[in-house]
């Protein structure tokens, strides 16, 4: 499938107007309840936290937005997908293939219609936390 036809199947014409002025998600906070495993995986991968608090909260500066990572007691996170999106394609595979590395785990990277197309290249973390890595191709 094309992309325009991509587009004709999946999205909404006219596009609803939207309630509220928002200029992105700053931030994504998981909860681990093994926190120095989660923190070995990220740091392994992504270097030192940037941000310490106590001995429960890192976080990591990812382009203009953060991954924080927070003591928790009820087990890790499950149904959250975090996504990581690089500056080119080559980036995006690169860190993918960081993350396996480092204990991760993912099928090989592919090109996909995402709402645009990107170079699509998913990880699961050691502790079962969906990472989606992408760039858009456009």
């Amino acid at each position: 499938m094309d992309y325009e036809t991509y587009r004709k199947k999946y999205f909404v014409e006219p596009a609803p107007p939207a309630r509220f002025q928002f200029t992105g998600i700053h931030g994504v906070a998981l909860f681990y309840e093994d926190y120095e495993a989660a923190v070995g995986f990220y740091q392994e991968v992504l270097g030192p936290p940037v941000y310490v608090e106590g001995d429960g909260t890192k976080s990591w500066a990812v382009g203009d937005s953060w991954l924080t990572l927070l003591r928790g007691s009820e087990g890790n996170p499950l149904g959250v997908e975090v996504p990581f999106v690089t500056a080119t394609p080559a980036e995006a595979d690169r860190l993918q293939a960081a993350f396996i590395e480092a204990g991760g785990t993912g099928p090989e990277p592919t090109d996909q219609f995402m709402g645009v197309p990107v170079r699509y290249c998913p990880v699961r973390d050691p502790l079962g936390v969906e990472l989606l890595v992408y760039c858009p191709l456009t």
